[in-house]
């Protein structure tokens, strides 16, 4: 995956619908402001590039990037954090 730049303030205002739903899952500690891990692992962060708005997701041993730009995407992120956790135990 290429870098690119985290999500920034305004990006994370309009995810917070979402990252509240993350919360509310428990299963990842939220370090700062949209960047998620489980222990010492990082699972979740949002990116922005040309307008749109992305999410990696550590499933496994790597990160799958998701798009995160309507509420049907949003809603699959987070069906997609959801098996991701229970697939994954935390270590650490």
């Amino acid at each position: 995956m290429r870098s690119m730049a985290h999500a920034g303030p305004a990006t994370l205002d309009r995810l917070e619908p979402l990252l509240e739903g993350v919360r509310k899952l428990g299963v990842a500690e939220e370090r700062k402001r949209g960047i998620f891990y489980r222990r010492r692992v990082a699972f979740l962060h949002f990116h922005e590039e040309a307008g749109r708005t992305l999410a990696d997701l550590k499933e496994g041993r790597a990160f799958r990037r998701y798009p995160a730009n309507t509420s049907r995407d949003r809603a699959r992120l987070l069906g997609a954090v959801k098996r991701a956790a229970a697939d994954r135990p935390a270590r650490g």
